[in-house]
This record gives structure tokens, sequence and C-alpha cells, in this order.
């Protein structure tokens, strides 16, 4: 009974209370057909001691990356999670947190949020970002809305180099909206621009491009911006924050909207959550943002505070005047995020982005080097790259897993025409000696 409340005591007294004698009475109006008669069928209990091993034995039977070495992305990646993050959000004011609807008894949650959002406008060269979006994913779909509700035009022409899961997710959001979704193809890893200006037309709201990409490769993002720039469509473009440290800010080819996953940024993969969208625009646009922005003021007495403010979600506003009906910002992730990012710098982020460039080609170029495997796309590539293998790629990744190496992701899952090739990430938390174990490992699979 240590952690029941209620003794049957006090059991007794509410029944008292409620004219009944016991619990049966509580439950008389269920119908007896549908009651269970008989105990549930659950092991005895333990003593804490007995479940803490029991706990850790179940656990035991999972792959985890500190026994595993992991070439595994696809859109949730191993970076190096500095020591101070979780030191930080062990505290109570941050992880018991929630909305922060009281400005006057939020401010350090406030705070949090309006420093996230100004990292991500600094990394992006946008002018505003909002609190926190749910993933990458859900941050797209919602400025895919966002930009048909700003143009009045309900079709949106997506590069099928975007991660297959996110263009999923939008095609959910656009069938509940009306809205239009249309693929491009791709060139050698790249959106192929000619079918890209093919398919723009006057009706045309959007154009969705990922950088890097899903294969890991360098969209021409110059190019692509001014093949948008002929029409009178919004520019969207989901990025890897990571690669921004050595990739130019979207600001400066053009964006209208920026998302991505911050993820990357002090959050550890956890069976794929929780992820941490952003979300970042021109100043015409910030009234049009889903979820919510934090904004700093002054109090009567002159004293800098946070507040919430420009909220368009249909919490705070009417319905109909709603541009998004998102619920909850990712504030411990964020936080986590924005801790992260601090602790670099400006100087760590750039030398995370170049080891991740550097260890990334070094392992395409050993890998390679492999009899029967070679490159499949030839377009430049930030930490993820694209190998095709001569023989099953499952098969290589079973045999990879039982030397306790989890292998790249097969990309024919999402792109049949790419058969046997495998999407492997490279950051810069891989040694040499973990790079050379995984060729070593391919080389020898018979």
């Amino acid at each position: 009974m240590n952690f029941v409340p209620n003794t049957d005591r006090d059991r007794q007294k509410m029944l008292e209370f409620l004219g009944m004698n016991s619990l049966a009475d509580l439950f008389a109006h269920i119908p007896d057909s549908i009651k269970l008669k008989k105990e549930l069928d659950l092991p005895e209990g333990m003593s804490e001691l007995e479940l803490v091993r029991h706990v850790r034995q179940l656990s035991d039977k999972n792959a985890n990356l500190e026994e595993y070495n992991s070439f595994l992305g696809a859109g949730s990646y191993q970076h190096y999670i500095p020591s101070i993050v979780n030191h930080l959000l062990l505290r109570s004011e941050f992880y018991t947190a929630y909305t922060p609807y009281q400005p006057e008894i939020s401010q350090g949650t406030l705070q949090a949020i309006y420093e996230f959002q100004s990292l991500i406008c600094q990394l992006t060269g946008m002018d505003v970002a909002n609190a926190s979006m749910y993933d990458a994913s859900t941050a797209m779909a919602e400025a895919a809305a966002l930009a048909s509700g700003q143009t009045r035009k309900n079709k949106i022409v997506v590069s099928s180099t975007v991660h297959p899961e996110y263009r999923r997710v939008l095609k959910t959001y656009a069938e509940a909206q009306g809205l239009e979704v249309v693929e491009t193809g791709y060139r050698d890893g790249v959106t192929d621009l000619e079918d890209l200006e093919a398919k723009l037309s006057d009706n045309t709201s959007a154009i969705i491009v990922q950088q890097p990409n899903f294969f890991g490769c360098i969209e021409p993002m110059k190019d692509i911006s001014a093949a948008v720039k002929k029409t009178r469509a919004m520019f969207i473009t989901s990025v890897d924050p990571v690669s921004l440290g050595v990739l130019r800010p979207p600001a400066e080819y053009g964006a209208d909207i920026v998302v991505g996953d911050a993820q990357a940024f002090g959050n550890p993969i956890s069976f794929g959550g929780p992820h941490v969208g952003f979300f970042a625009v021109t100043k015409k646009l910030m009234r049009k943002m889903p979820g919510r922005i934090a904004g700093k003021t002054k109090d009567k007495d002159g004293r800098r505070g946070f507040v919430l403010t420009l909220q368009a979600r249909e919490q705070h506003i009417r319905r109909e005047k709603a541009t998004s009906n998102i619920c909850s910002n990712q504030a411990l992730a964020a936080l986590a995020a924005t801790i992260t990012m601090v602790t670099l710098g400006r100087q760590g982020l750039k030398e995370m982005a170049v080891q991740c460039v550097n260890k990334a080609h070094y392992a395409c170029q050993q890998l390679t080097t492999v009899e029967g495997v070679k490159r499949t796309f030839s377009a430049p590539f930030f930490k993820e790259f694209v190998v095709t293998a001569d023989r099953d790629i499952n098969t290589i990744n079973n045999g990879l897993l039982k030397q306790k190496i989890i292998g790249g992701l097969p990309v024919e899952r999402f792109y049949p025409e790419l058969k046997n090739s495998s999407l492997l990430c490279v950051t810069e938390v891989k040694s040499k000696e973990q790079i050379d174990e995984l060729v070593s490992a391919w080389e020898g699979l018979k």
C-alpha cells in the first residue's frame, strides 16, 4: 500500500458519503455481461530491488548507441550533447513547466523560448521565428498551409528529394484543407530543375525543397530560388540546422519560410522522439505564423520582461481567424537545443559541421573501395550519402548488426528504383576507428 494514498478507512468514508456499501455498488450500473469475472492475469508484485533488476534486463534487449556503432540517420541524428544540457534540464522549474499563460510567474520559461527563437533567426538569417513546433514534418506542412492561405492558391510543388515521411505528413494536411500536392522528379540526387519549372503554374502557392535533401545531397538553392521568383509562389525550405555551420543561410537565397528539426542540438535519438521543429519567416509573414511567439518587453517600471505575443492559434483567438490549431510547443526539447547552441557558439557549430563533412566524405571514400560498392550520386553532400551495393542491402545490414554495427537506411523502401542502395550518416561523434570498423565489417561479409 506504499503507493496508494487512500486507506480502507478512507474508501469506506467515501462510500458512506455516496450512500453505498461497497465498490460493487459504485459500478452497479454497468451490465454484468461486460464485467470481467476473473482476476487479471498479472504476475505477482515485486520488491523495488527485483523490479529494477527486471526492467534493466528488459532494457538490455534493446540496441543502444553506447554499445552499437550506428550509421543510421534519415531524419534522426546522433550528435554530441554537452554534459551541461542534462544538468540544466533536470532543474525542476524546467522539466515541470507547462504553457506559460501567466507571464508574471513564467519569466524563465518565456526567456528560454525567446532565446530559442533568437538563435533560430541567427542561424537561418530570417526575421522572425516562433516557439518550437512538433518536428520538421509538421512544421513543413504548417508552412505549406500558411503559403496557401497567404497567396490564396492551392497547388503545392514539393521536390521528391524531400524526406518521404515529411511528404506524407504534408499530403495528410493538404487533403484535409483541399490543397493539391505535386511532386517533382530528381536527377543525380538533387531536384530536377527542368521538371520543377514545368510543374509551376499560376496556381502554385509554394515550392518546397530540403537542404541538404533526404539523400544528403546539397541542392542548387540559388538556381531553384531563381525559378521560384519567376512565379508569385513562396519558397519554403526545410534545413538541417547543423549544416548552417558551413552552408549559406536560407535568407541569402530568398527563402520566404524556413523550417527544420533541432533534434540534432542536445536531444538524443531516443527511439525517434521527442523532436523539436522550428519555423522562421520574413517579417511580412510573422502575423500568419502558427504556434506562439515569445516577445521581449518592459514592465511599468522599465524592467525587461517576456510575454507571449502574436499568437495565431485557436486557443488564443477566434477559431475562424486562427491560422493553425497546433497546441503545445516542445519547450523542454527546445531548451536542450538552446543550451547546446549557446554552449557550442559560432565557432563550435562551424567545427561540428566541418567534422561532419570531413568524416562523411572519408567514410564514403573508404566504403567505395569495397568491391561491389559505389556512390549512387555524384552531387556534393553534407553528412549523409547513398551507396549502391551489388547485393541485397538488408542482408548486408543484418550481417553488420551481428557485429554490433547499425547500417544505413535501405532507400528502396521509399524509392523503388534505387535497389540495394543504402543511406548512411556520419556525424562528428564518429571516430576514424569506428568508420574503419564499418568498412572492414562490410568488406568481410560473405
